[in-house]
């Protein structure tokens, strides 16, 4: 690491469900020193009926069926060191094609993702990042902006147990930055997942809410660009890029590379900034390492101990001041918060964040290097779905629970429910009142907090 650290911004990307193995695992064999598929020794699953499924390269960007990834599947699918992959997912769908079953155990060839790929190649790529929590997305995007999820690991089972996720009121990443005297904003799509974590519905960290538009405007000006930057995919509808199965996996990579391409285009933020890429969870894809065991983040453990990190998932660390390697330590979503805790000197979030490594190891170039991909292009045809019908699916877990969210806070702001694009526009104009100081804090949004918050 450089004797100061040059990085002055900090922009975090966190896309959707997808392993290791399953999206990075085919670069093994360009980037040396990886540890992914060894395409002459794949690993190997077997259904109930004992047929095997070995890890196999595929170019299909939209599977069938939307792998679960729930704690207890998670569990199923980590047995007998990761043997239970295609068993878990065969319990979901009896009636999966041979072909779908395979979906499980593959993954994408060297080259054919031109977003990730392409910057692997260039930098830092980490292969013992593990998922927080073993288990699905909103535990462990709760760990990647606070450092816990307050004792829950489990998605809510429908409206009568979303109220239960309104107890997230833990202090995050952006309280400590504003305490700090740091600036920062959030970037989305249609709706910010973040507003979960309840303390985001105060004022001074409503008003920091900015539609995804204004990202690729702000990065026009390096000395007026945030200190820290959240950025959020699209979760809904048919354009969602997230890289939520069933959706076309392409999507996602042109998120990818017009993050990039926007920083990397003005010289002074590209010298000053890091940009971290990672998938919240692995989504039920494969992986072939078995997830280490972890420091509980606090004493909240009602629905799990929190001792074992989740599965391995993508994730970029890219400036130029990192080096074009593959990187072996161990880090999960908390090592994000400790880079940043360190570096601003800002108040602790709990146990697993103070011991988990920093991502600074990362930081070893002593020059900003000059040798970097300079655009990536993704190209329209590629977003183009094979199977247009799956675009419309948001039957998982994270987009129903994700929609009554966003359809709760409609209804407690005096409005009947809505669907979630009604919903994402109507809560974008309440950001922009907030804002511009139109209004305050909705007295709705005040009743969404429990007693004394």
């Amino acid at each position: 690491m450089p004797v100061n650290d040059p990085i002055r911004h900090v922009i975090l990307l966190i896309m959707e469900n997808r392993s290791f193995d399953h999206m990075m695992g085919g670069l093994a064999g360009v980037l040396p020193g990886l540890d992914g598929v060894d395409p002459a020794n794949p690993h190997v699953n077997r259904d109930p009926a004992g047929h095997a499924y070995f890890q196999a390269p595929s170019e299909i960007t939209q599977t069938t069926s939307d792998p679960k990834h729930e704690h207890a599947d998670v569990l199923i699918q980590l047995q007998n060191r990761n043997s239970g992959f295609v068993l878990d997912f065969v319990q979901a769908y009896p009636a999966a094609t041979v072909q779908e079953r395979q979906q499980i155990m593959d993954y994408f060839p060297a080259g054919f993702l031109p977003g990730l790929h392409s910057l692997a190649r260039d930098f830092t790529t980490c292969d013992r990042w593990y998922a927080s929590v073993p288990g699905p997305t909103w535990p462990n995007r709760f760990f990647a902006l606070s450092g816990t999820s307050l004792g829950r690991i489990l998605m809510p089972a429908g409206v009568t147990d979303l109220g239960s996720y309104f107890q997230q009121t833990q202090q995050t990443i952006f309280d400590r930055l504003n305490q700090a005297g740091r600036t920062w904003k959030t970037y989305f799509y249609d709706f910010p997942s973040s507003w979960l974590l309840l303390r985001n519905l105060l004022p001074e960290n409503l008003a920091q809410y900015r539609m995804i538009d204004e990202f690729f405007e702000d990065v026009r000006d390096e000395k007026s660009f945030p200190d820290f930057v959240f950025l959020e995919p699209k979760y809904f509808g048919p354009d969602e890029n997230d890289d939520h199965p069933p959706h076309n996996v392409m999507k996602g990579e042109k998120v990818i590379a017009d993050v990039y391409n926007a920083i990397r285009s003005n010289p002074d933020l590209w010298n000053s900034s890091l940009l971290v890429i990672l998938f919240d969870e692995h989504g039920g894809f494969y992986d072939h390492v078995t997830p280490p065991g972890a420091v509980a983040p606090d004493d909240h453990q009602m629905e799990y101990s929190f001792d074992q990190l989740g599965v391995r998932v993508p994730a970029l660390l890219i400036s130029p001041w990192v080096s074009r390697m593959v990187e072996h330590t161990q880090f999960d979503h908390t090592s994000v918060l400790k880079y940043l805790i360190d570096k601003w000197r800002l108040g602790p979030l709990g146990r697993r964040a103070e011991a988990a490594t920093s991502i600074a190891i990362a930081l070893r170039e002593s020059q900003a290097r000059t040798d970097t991909v300079p655009f990536i292009r993704v190209s329209y045809t590629m977003l183009m779905p094979p199977n247009p019908e799956l675009e419309t699916r948001d039957d998982s877990n994270h987009h129903d629970a994700l929609r009554l969210f966003a359809q709760h806070l409609e209804t407690q702001m005096g409005g009947p429910p809505v669907d979630a694009a009604d919903a994402a526009q109507r809560m974008s104009q309440l950001v922009a009142n907030v804002r511009s100081g139109v209004l305050g804090v909705p007295t709705a949004l005040r009743a969404l907090r429990p007693a004394g918050f």
